[in-house]
């Protein structure tokens, strides 16, 4: 520790800390521009210089190492002078456009400016123009206002992997800009509209349509992924018009993935139902609340009374709140139905485990692991801030492996890699199993049958990433979920585990993965291979939520009952008798538990839009129909306490409850790997127009294999292709991709140009349309 003094104040720092680090230990606050403390050092700005004793000229605190005994003036006559100085140089060929600026009110040009520049310029010299570049669909520029901190380029390399923006020129003639032809698209791109101090980094969907002073904030936590980042959402006459991080360094730190932060755009979609909506005679109608909620008891007495109760099944996503899913498996209690089923896009429901799968460990520990092997992941796409953590684990030790169906690149160093066929994931996490055991001199588990498994050098080098680390994690993605033979990928991970010491964690799908299972919503297995009479449908759509969409299709189809509660009608017109109009979370209060088991309450932000309402009081009331007893519920928040009764913690475990027989099988014959698209994954991504421009949006609605595959079947780049599977048929542009095998077909699933396809991964037939 080293002794400081700031401004009269005498502290202690850690021996390594800044001046700037020292400053904000204590509340004084230095003014900056290119300072962050998630990014990298620049000292490019100069703003931030302070007068330190005996030093011959002010020096800038974000980049000078406290010493001990150092004396520093922050608002002395040297250190305002030269920070005057600064931004008279800062302002000499800004375009001070404030006035139509979205920044505006907000800037933190605009606020030190108050401080620190003058009421007039003494340049009068013709100011510098800087022509606007195209960052993509979500960032809007106007780089004449760029004071060239930059933020932006540290936070493409630093935290999102991959350097998207540069710095050229020199001088004043220095500009921030992309590769040529390039665009910004990276997952987590939104974030340097926060990062970006002044005008010249802004969101494209709320430009021109708000200002800050005009906005309410709310906190919310995000509906889409496991992690549950928690939000500011910012509303204006009871419209959300934007959405920011909320700081939390226990979950998404000071980031935000695009998905969580341009989705708001599906809330105030054309495709809201804001009535129920009854089909009569095969056309739609209206219906007021009591008429709607009356034709579905009837309806789901009359089903069970003619078919029985073994005719109903229940179905809701995971995305789904808490309370929600509470009510909703209460309420199928109370008819005698035990079908209640979130794990939509699952294949095979055959695992049981101790508790609730989770995480495994606390989300802040993850990255300071020794060791990381991802089983089944396309991280990127699946938990774009928890790729983010372990690139930043990665810099300080951490050694990242992976077993998946394809290469992609993490943007990080992998330590080890093996690539399998999707159709032998098993198998390839039996490959390092059998290492394992030969590394640490054991025998494999009694349930595992390895004997026809050779190990490869890549299966080692996974293997010898795991050994002698004193602190590891396992961690199983969505591909490994969402596996056919998902049992015993869980079980050969879990034996890894126990032979290497390793922790075993799930990485949830959706926003209450977690939730879900503590509920007991797992009742209900694939209910769509063996149709029912009637289906039960919250936040559901079959042909996209669903792992096999066209035999969840049909399914619904051909019932004689289907009841939706939906925020959109678009895709339950096709097939649902009655559509009730349920309020997404923006407008609903609700709890998600997120992967690390962390229970994350919120409250709606803007009233429900026309009639709808929070599916937890359309359910009550529907239960009050049924003459139900413990229906009376007055708030959320009195479900929530008795849906989590007591401490969480006990009732997550990854332990298998029973032992799985895990057997190696041989695979050929082209094979499809189908992922959920980035924005296809739930209701909202999937209908935010403007995440549907980007370029992983375009990547979705291609098909793509190795190009020695491609030339086996005649394929050609931009080639139409048409796919097989199944009873179903689709037809896609061709592309290139390097990091599959041979024989392997990347086509997405749950993807409005994939919905007739089958399961995500199976024998696919492919010829040139």
């Amino acid at each position: 520790m080293l002794e400081i003094e700031i401004d009269g104040k005498k502290l202690t720092v850690p021996s390594g800390s800044t001046v700037m680090d020292a400053a904000n230990s204590i509340g004084v606050h230095i003014p900056h521009f290119c300072y962050h403390k998630k990014l990298s050092i620049a000292a490019n700005c100069r703003m931030c210089l302070v007068q330190v004793e005996k030093a011959p000229k002010p020096l800038p605190a974000c980049a000078t190492p406290v010493t001990d005994g150092m004396k520093v003036f922050t608002h002395s006559d040297q250190a305002v002078t030269a920070q005057k100085g600064v931004m008279e140089f800062l302002l000499i060929n800004h375009p001070l456009d404030c006035p139509i600026c979205d920044q505006g009110g907000e800037c933190q040009l605009q606020d030190l400016a108050v401080g620190y520049g003058q009421s007039g310029s003494r340049y009068q010299e013709e100011k510098r123009v800087v022509a606007n570049k195209d960052l993509g669909p979500l960032i809007s520029t106007d780089m004449t206002r760029c004071i060239h901190c930059s933020r932006c380029v540290r936070f493409t390399e630093e935290i999102a992997g991959y350097q998207e923006l540069g710095m050229a020129n020199r001088g004043e003639f220095t500009e921030v800009l992309p590769f040529i032809g390039k665009t910004v698209n990276s997952e987590i791109s939104g974030n340097v509209i926060d990062l970006c101090p002044v005008g010249a980094l802004t969101s494209k969907p709320f430009r021109y349509s708000a200002r800050t002073w005009e906005l309410s904030r709310r906190k919310s936590v995000s509906p889409h992924d496991g992690l549950g980042a928690n939000l500011v959402v910012q509303v204006k006459n009871h419209k959300v018009m934007r959405v920011l991080p909320l700081e939390n360094e226990a979950i998404n730190e000071c980031w935000l993935a695009d998905r969580d932060r341009f989705s708001y755009e599906a809330l105030n979609s054309e495709e809201r139902i804001t009535k129920p909506m009854i089909k009569q005679g095969g056309v739609w109608q209206e219906a007021d609340w009591q008429t709607a909620l009356e034709f579905v008891a009837n309806g789901l007495k009359g089903v069970i009374a003619e078919h029985g109760r073994d005719s109903v099944a229940a179905v809701a996503t995971a995305h789904s709140t808490v309370e929600e899913l509470f009510l909703l498996r209460k309420l199928m209690s109370g008819l005698g139905v035990d079908a209640v089923e979130t794990r939509l896009r699952a294949a095979d429901f055959s695992l049981k485990t101790a508790g609730a799968t989770w995480l495994g460990q606390p989300i802040a520990e993850l990255a300071s692991n020794e060791a990381v092997l991802l089983i089944g992941s396309t991280l990127r796409k699946e938990q774009p801030l928890l790729a983010q953590r372990l690139r930043q684990g990665v810099k300080k030790g951490l050694k990242l492996a992976a077993i998946n169906p394809h290469a992609d690149d993490l943007l990080t160093t992998k330590a080890a890699e093996l690539v399998v066929r999707p159709d032998q994931l098993v198998e390839g996490v039996l490959q390092v199993l059998k290492a394992v055991a030969e590394i640490k001199g054991i025998a494999l588990p009694t349930n595992v049958d390895a004997a026809s498994i050779d190990i490869p050098a890549e299966a080692r080098a996974v293997a010898a990433v795991l050994d002698g680390k004193a602190k590891a994690a396992i961690l199983l993605g969505n591909l490994a979920q969402q596996h056919p033979r998902y049992a015993e990928v869980y079980a050969a991970a879990a034996a890894i585990a126990e032979a290497t010491g390793a922790k075993l964690g799930v990485l949830a799908e959706a926003a209450n993965s977690v939730g879900a299972q503590l509920i007991g919503t797992d009742a209900g297995g694939d209910v769509f291979a063996k149709p029912r009479q009637a289906y039960f449908m919250l936040n559901t759509e079959a042909e996209f939520d669903v792992q096999n969409g066209a035999q969840a299709l049909a399914a619904v189809q051909n019932a004689k009952l289907v009841v939706a509660l939906s925020s959109f009608s678009s895709c339950a017109l096709e097939h649902a008798d009655v559509i009730l109009p349920v309020a997404p979370f923006s407008e609903t209060s609700g709890t998600f538990v997120n992967m690390e088991g962390r229970a994350q309450s919120f409250n709606g932000v803007v009233r429900p839009l026309g009639d709808t309402r929070p599916a937890w009081k359309v359910l009550r009331v529907l239960g009050n129909l049924l003459g139900f007893v413990g229906f009376d519920y007055t708030s959320s928040e009195e479900i929530r306490d008795e849906a989590l009764a007591g401490d969480i913690a006990p009732r997550l475990s990854n332990v298998l409850a029973a032992p799985v027989a895990v057997k190696a099988q041989a695979a050929s014959g082209l094979v499809r790997l189908g992922e959920v698209s980035l924005y296809q994954a739930d209701m909202l991504s999937r209908r935010a127009p403007s995440l549907q421009k980007t370029a992983d949006a375009a990547v979705a609605a291609q098909l793509r294999a190795s190009a020695a595959t491609l030339a086996k079947l005649g394929l050609a780049v931009g080639d139409r292709a048409r796919v097989t599977q199944g009873n179903g048929v689709a037809e896609l542009e061709v592309a290139v991709d390097a990091a599959l095998l041979d024989e392997v077909i990347r086509v997405s699933a749950n993807h409005p140009l994939t919905r007739a396809l089958a399961a995500h991964v199976g024998a696919i037939s492919v010829v040139k349309a």
